[in-house]
């Protein structure tokens, strides 16, 4: 390619066949026994399973274990974790890897194995359909998902630090052989890998792995910026490296003890800046860099007294950080200067001590290069999620003791990561169902949930999910949730937000019937009025509601009476004398009762009659209304309707009591018992052999069945309203009886 730069020629290099094997067995010499032993076992165990093996790059699957284990070693991975480098690709060709590996390697070995190949075979779903287009969520989102995703399976570093090694070495032979490379495994490398590897410190792998990214993407711009370099890298590297001996010994000369190390830019920092800044190429000043690290402050200024009088500054560019630090403490020198040639370099200044904190502190290089909008890259980074990569950062100097750090084993236990059908990544509590699943998906999938495919196999629908699973859920075409969902002890639902959803839905459907009921009465009173043709939502708002279903729950909830559209509907009536309704009879001879069981104290002989609507039996606390026409109603004192006529005609109330009857057998007297349940075949029958057990006449049933739900009212004839309570209880161990009470 024209105008490839230097690390482009060394990804060429890397031939596409395999590495030789003294190479990677070398890894080893200093390795302890135990490890020199392992790292030499795997390969030999899995030479046999994938020496004729290719994977879907087309690469030998041996040759590409070879290589990984070599870039592991190069950036100091330790010689267990390039062992698990072959065993990776053993498991695909086991039937129980785990258990395999266990046994040979060790439970460390075989779940490093096992979460590494899940977590590739995971990855490559989402590419594939990325590739088909049915990735349809956010790539934003998805992408900075994906990152979680690597920490949420990454038991301990090296699972990540595998996937990073074995990535590059995916970029590396598509560069060497010059095949095409999948979009999307170069955007997941772009915007994945690279950003993770740049957060973990891993320079080498995170400058390679974008350029090679950005190449396989954007050929044309990346050849461009090529040519607009004008000399290779390895020229480019050249000239700093001159620059850095020449400024080292000056300094060297004036007593300044410094380290100065070159800092060449890549062609995708480059694309970034100039496109995150707006600028144009002659713009960059900084294409190339030094960095120069002193012991104290005042060297700092030294140094930077002595760039200043042997080069040009562009005073323009010269930032004081040191001075003035960043709001995130960040301390250093930056100026630009142009050197003999001309061509602009930076230079940063900085003590050891401000290095190591740009370089794990809060001004990290990542933070700095990925800080959203006012950064270069567009990625902008969350607080919980990135306190967790500070640690894993810190983890990192102590890659090799790792595996014997059981504390951090559970670093991102609280959260896992499954795959829609389409490889959409969706991000559940630990412990999540696929009932959770469904309602993180969509609240209509999540009601009409009935069913689970995980990885392909039928579950029940309060299996605990795991990282990595695909998850599929049948729905049926309407319905609702089960109310068995609610039940904590039966493990269906883990999330609090699906929970609420659940409960929403009940909450909702109740409503509806109390409504439905409401409406039925409401427009059953009109018929008997012959008033069908009032429109409901004027009768409402005469009676002071917003709506008409606003009337009609207050009315399905007995909290208001028909009466009160009785009196609307009807004109006026003037209220009689005293006299003309209670007329004066001669006092009641003592321990006299009335017809009907009802005692009306100081009046004898006065017709009576049981209120419809409250159904009073005795012992109830009673209440006399005197009616016109049709003597005294007795209702229940706590009865809604009667608290309204006394509200408006107190002198109509009159004291009442309960008889003693003069036959030996007791009256009975009816009363409604309303009854919700969930519907099933036999309902009726079971709960209708309970009043027949407890000798309870039943004169009456009302029922409505409404998606599932079952909405009954029984009429029993009872001779003392205490025994009902007896009744109620009985009814509600009746197998799907939700409740059972008086009306």
């Amino acid at each position: 390619m024209k105008g490839a730069s230097a690390e482009q020629t060394a990804s060429t290099a890397q031939a596409p066949g395999r590495a030789p094997v003294p190479q990677v067995i070398a890894a080893t010499q200093h390795a302890p026994p135990g490890q020199q032993q392992a790292l030499e076992r795997a390969r030999a165990f899995a030479e046999p399973l994938i020496a004729d093996e290719q994977l879907d790059s087309g690469e030998n699957t041996l040759a590409h274990a070879d290589a990984v284990a070599a870039i592991l070693k190069s950036i100091g991975g330790s010689e267990a974790m390039q062992a698990a480098s072959y065993l990776v690709h053993a498991c695909v060709h086991l039937n129980k890897p785990q258990e395999v590996i266990a046994k040979v390697f060790g439970e460390n070995f075989a779940t490093l194995a096992v979460q590494t190949t899940q977590l590739m075979r995971v990855q490559y779903q989402a590419r594939m359909a990325q590739a088909s287009h049915q990735q349809v969520d956010d790539a934003a989102a998805q992408t900075e998902t994906v990152r979680k995703m690597l920490l949420a399976f990454s038991r301990d570093l090296r699972v990540i630090m595998l996937r990073l090694a074995s990535r590059l070495q995916t970029l590396r032979y598509y560069a060497a052989t010059k095949k095409p490379v999948p979009p999307g495994l170069a955007r997941e490398s772009l915007h994945a890998f690279a950003p993770l590897a740049n957060r973990l410190g891993i320079w080498q792998i995170k400058w390679e792995m974008e350029d090679l990214s950005f190449r396989f993407l954007e050929p044309e711009t990346y050849k461009e910026v090529a040519r607009l370099l004008d000399e290779k890298r390895v020229g480019r590297e050249q000239g700093i490296a001159q620059l850095r001996e020449y400024v080292q010994e000056q300094l060297r000369a004036q007593g300044i003890s410094a380290t100065v190390s070159g800092r060449p830019k890549h062609i995708y920092s480059i694309v970034k800046k100039m496109r995150g800044k707006s600028l144009q190429f002659d713009q960059v000043f900084d294409v190339r860099a030094l960095r120069v690290i002193v012991p104290t402050v005042k060297d700092c200024y030294s140094v930077l007294s002595w760039v200043h009088s042997h080069f040009t500054p562009l005073m323009e560019e010269l930032d004081d950080y040191i001075a003035k630090p960043k709001p995130n403490g960040y301390q250093s020198l930056h100026t630009i200067v142009r050197d003999a040639s001309g061509r602009p370099v930076e230079i940063q200044i900085r003590t050891q001590a401000m290095h190591d904190h740009a370089e794990h502190g809060v001004a990290a290089h990542w933070a700095y290069k990925e800080a959203g909008s006012k950064g270069y890259a567009g990625v902008s980074a969350s607080g919980e999620y990135d306190a967790k990569i500070a640690v894993l950062r810190q983890l990192l100097a102590w890659e090799r003791d790792l595996s014997n750090a059981p504390q951090y084993a559970g670093l991102f236990d609280d959260r896992i990561y499954v795959l829609t059908p389409q490889a959409s990544i969706v991000e559940l509590p630990k412990g999540a169902t696929p009932v959770d699943f469904a309602y993180t998906v969509h609240t209509d999938v999540g009601h009409r949930c009935r069913g689970a495919r995980v990885d392909g196999a039928m579950v029940p629908l309060n299996t605990p999910l795991q990282n990595g699973q695909t998850v599929e859920i049948t729905t049926a075409k309407e319905g609702g949730p089960s109310r068995d969902w609610l039940n904590a002890d039966l493990g269906y639902l883990c999330s609090h937000r699906a929970r609420a959803k659940v409960r929403a839905w009940f909450n909702a459907q109740v409503q509806h019937e109390t409504i439905a009921r409401g409406r039925e009465a409401v427009e059953k009173l009109l018929q008997r009025e012959g008033r069908t043709a009032m429109r409901l939502d004027d009768l409402a708002g005469q009676l002071g509601f917003k709506s008409a279903d606003a009337l009609f729950e207050v009315v399905g909830k007995d909290e208001f009476s028909l009466r009160n559209i009785e009196n609307l509907l009807r004109p006026a009536e003037a209220a009689p004398a005293a006299e003309e309704y209670v007329p004066l009879k001669k006092a009641r001879s003592a321990g006299q009762s009335p017809k009907g069981g009802v005692l009306v104290v100081g009046v004898d002989s006065l017709m009576t009659q049981l209120a419809k609507c409250c159904k009073p039996a005795p012992p109830d606390d009673i209440r006399g209304f005197v009616t016109r026409g049709k003597g005294v109603s007795i209702h229940r004192a706590n009865c809604s309707n009667f608290r309204e006529l006394a509200a408006r005609n107190a002198e109509r109330v009159i004291d009442v009591e309960w008889g003693r009857p003069k036959e030996a057998a007791s009256p009975v007297y009816p009363v409604d018992v309303s009854i919700e349940s969930a519907d099933r075949q036999g309902l009726l029958r079971d709960i209708s052999e309970v009043f027949a057990k407890e000798k309870v006449n039943v004169i009456g049933v009302q029922t409505q069945s409404v998606k599932g739900t079952a909405w009954m009212t029984f009429t029993a004839e009872v001779a003392d309203s205490g025994r009902l309570g007896k009744v109620l209880a009985a009814v509600a161990k009746v197998p799907g009886v939700r409740s059972a009470r008086r009306r």
